[in-house]
């Protein structure tokens, strides 16, 4: 949709704002920026970002990577002998991978508003994490089905506060314009770890099976969880807090961390506890039909992708031993890594988000048909290089998607990030029964319903391109008007535009 301003293309998300909300904008800057010129403001910013960059993304994503492994080492176990081990019969196996997601999915929303309400999560993701790897460890110690679904219903329980806990935490640190590529940054560490998990699972199967009377598949738990536990304890020294609560900021930093924020939505993100109230921010979020929007569009991505828990099993339909199977489970993710990260960087340069989220679908969509025509090697291996990227290329543009179009106030955003993504991974309870033992090497079903669930992605995005068209020609018809009273922004705000940011100009990317 064109804007109406002639020549500000239909991807911005800011226009030129009218004069005097510019005037009040910048007399809301911090003092210890007034006087620094442009070169000298640049400068700062970008030693700022850097020092984030090194410090957060860098252990979000060593942190993710292990999120992952403790995670969906299952499917490396079951081709280690766990089955064989606990004696588990019929779809207990499906089970045991799917309770995960029950725990997962109950805790993702309360979690998130924790976060928000305590501004502490250089405490609050270690925390989890040191948690999860004492379960992922005590799993190598379980006896039987009953042990083994013990473990992985509370594992998932605590997991669930890591991946939605570092999207707010992104949120919280990068402008919009920076978010994308941070995003696809952090969602690398899920796509390494699964090149990394098959790399490992070989090692262990091959060279400490049985070792000091110890199963291979037990050994897989305890060495990566005890890695685990180890990262944690160094996490905490390393991740920050929110801009205004991070200590080992300077002053000055401070200020131009939470300023960032102000200056991209024109609005304050966090400042204490006391203004964070995590009820306002659910009912928002829950009321905001762009929110549902986000869901649908990542809905697919997730359903669609649930095929990556069980990307050894299906591998082992190409006929080779366990662990050359397990081998070849790393060009896949490999490169997959690559083509996510280039088209969020894409996606970020060009400022074009519609595109970005509805064409890697097709992509996905034609591995589907191909790995469900064949089981010959070459283009059955082909398609499952391919498919991780057309899959979750889509999936890191939308993650970083939901904070573009639901910015403030905070607590909305947090409530819709955890919701979406709790909401999103519902599939993985049910998924895990697609692929049964019995459907093998073919899979008609799973990928029958995989092909299903992309189509699903192309045609919400569709739909969420189409209303975020409309609500931007909504607020170029408002231009000019009193929308920057409290009033209006209020009612601005109930109907899902952000606030006070209007008035300065806002616009949705598209």
């Amino acid at each position: 949709m064109s804007s109406s301003k002639g020549n500000v293309p239909d991807h911005v998300e800011y226009s030129p704002g009218k004069d005097d909300d510019n005037v009040h904008l910048a007399s809301q800057m911090p003092t210890c920026l007034v006087n620094l010129s442009l070169e000298e403001r640049e400068k700062m910013e970008k030693k700022l970002v850097r020092k984030i960059d090194i410090r957060l993304l860098i252990m979000i994503v060593v942190m993710y990577i292990l999120n992952y492994l403790d995670r969906n080492n299952i499917a490396s176990a079951k081709l280690a002998g766990l089955e064989e081990d606990l004696n588990l019969k019929g779809e207990q196996y499906q089970t045991s991978v799917s309770i995960l997601f029950v725990g997962y999915l109950l805790m993702q929303v309360p979690s998130n508003m924790i976060l928000n309400k305590f501004g502490k999560p250089s405490i609050y993701l270690p925390g989890c994490m040191l948690a999860w790897g004492i379960l992922s460890t005590c799993t190598a110690a379980t006896k039987s089905y009953g042990g083994l679904l013990a473990c992985r219903f509370i594992l998932g329980f605590v997991e669930a506060a890591y991946f939605p806990g570092c999207l707010y935490l992104l949120s919280a640190w990068y402008t919009r314009k920076e978010l994308v590529k941070r995003t696809a940054f952090l969602y690398s560490g899920s796509l390494i770890s699964g090149a990394f998990s098959g790399l490992i699972a070989a090692g262990i199967t091959n060279g400490l099976s049985g070792a000091r009377g110890i199963s291979a598949w037990r050994w897989l738990f305890i060495i990566e969880g005890a890695i685990t536990i180890f990262v944690a304890l160094i996490s905490i020294f390393i991740i920050p807090d929110l801009p205004r609560t991070t200590s080992w900021l300077t002053d000055d930093e401070k200020a131009l961390a939470a300023w960032r924020q102000t200056e991209d939505i024109g609005e304050e993100d966090w400042v204490d506890s006391e203004q964070q109230s995590m009820f306002h921010g659910a009912k928002l979020a829950f009321k905001d039909y762009k929110v549902w929007l986000l869901l649908g569009t990542i809905y697919g991505c997730t359903a669609s992708g649930a095929v990556t828990t069980f990307f050894p099993i299906v591998m082992s339909g190409l006929g080779k031993d366990s662990v050359t199977t397990l081998l070849l489970t790393t060009p896949p993710y490999l490169i997959g890594t690559i083509v996510v990260l280039i088209a969020a960087w894409h996606a970020d340069k060009t400022g074009e988000r519609y595109l970005h989220i509805a064409l890697p679908p097709i992509l996905a969509i034609a591995c589907f048909i191909i790995a469900v025509t064949t089981t010959s090697f070459a283009p059955r291996y082909v398609a499952m290089c391919l498919m991780i990227g057309g899959i979750y290329s889509s999936y890191v543009v939308v993650l970083g998607y939901i904070s573009n179009i639901l910015p403030r106030p905070a607590t909305k955003r947090a409530a819709a990030l955890a919701l979406i993504n709790c909401l999103s991974n519902v599939c993985q309870v049910y998924t895990p029964y697609l692929y049964p033992n019995s459907a093998a090497p073919q899979y008609t079903m799973a990928f029958s319903y995989n092909i299903a669930m992309s189509a699903v992605t192309i045609i919400f995005a569709t739909i969420l391109r189409i209303v975020l068209g409309r609500l931007n020609k909504r607020l170029d018809e408002e231009e000019g008007t009193n929308i920057a009273s409290s009033i209006s922004r209020r009612d601005n705000e109930e109907e899902g535009l952000p606030g006070r940011a209007v008035a300065q100009g806002f616009r949705f990317l598209l």
